[in-house]
């Protein structure tokens, strides 16, 4: 009996001395996965769930928003603007270069650490953020332009090309005619740290 009662102690022993052994190398596992996390695969899921976010900017905007969709270089985010008994969706591209903090409730953190199932990416994913600033001149949409130096520009982007973007400057609202364009701005894409339009001019 007494023997009996040695052999169940070790077999304890043992069967602790395991688990805690696969325990320990599941977490160093786990640590070495989240160790090769990037922060477009975080964003990825915090949009595919629609996580809403305080994203901090360049310049120190503070947004809050709800993340929509991913780009090659980019972010989309909306936000709901109130205009009295009407409610608008807003639409922001964000370029990647300009998030400096994304602030989110502790299950969406936990969420973006998910891992994520082998597929080739959206073809969202692909885009980069002058294809769709050369999609929102094409469609002659009205943005406003935020910039790193907290300037806020509004106007219709004429063109966009590899690192800048064309900017016919008019009031917000109005229709990019000849008589409303009060001047033209060349604006580096460095400096643009979020372009707002309407959500249905989204690509």
């Amino acid at each position: 009996m007494r023997w009996d009662r040695v052999f169940e102690d070790l077999e304890g022993q043992l069967a602790s001395e395991w688990e805690a052994e696969r325990a320990a190398l599941d977490a160093e596992s786990e640590r070495l996965r989240i160790s090769r996390l990037d922060l477009r695969s975080r964003l990825r899921m915090l949009c595919s769930a629609g996580a809403p976010a305080v994203l901090t900017l360049a310049g120190v905007h503070r947004l809050p928003v709800r993340l929509v969709a991913l780009g090659a270089d980019w972010v989309a985010a909306s936000d709901v603007v109130s205009d009295g008994p009407r409610v608008a969706t807003s639409i922001r591209i964000i370029p990647l270069h300009a998030v400096r903090g994304i602030a989110v409730d502790h299950g969406m953190l936990l969420t973006s650490l998910e891992e994520q199932s082998e597929q080739s990416a959206a073809l969202r994913e692909r885009m980069t953020l002058g294809f769709v600033l050369r999609d929102l001149a094409r469609r002659r949409a009205t943005v406003r332009v935020s910039t790193a130096d907290g300037e806020e520009l509004h106007g219709t982007i004429d063109r966009a090309g590899a690192d800048h973007l064309d900017l016919a400057q008019h009031e917000p609202g109005s229709a990019r005619l000849a008589s409303a364009v009060s001047g033209f701005l060349i604006v580096p894409l460095d400096a643009v740290v979020a372009v707002q339009t309407a959500g249905d001019h989204m690509p």
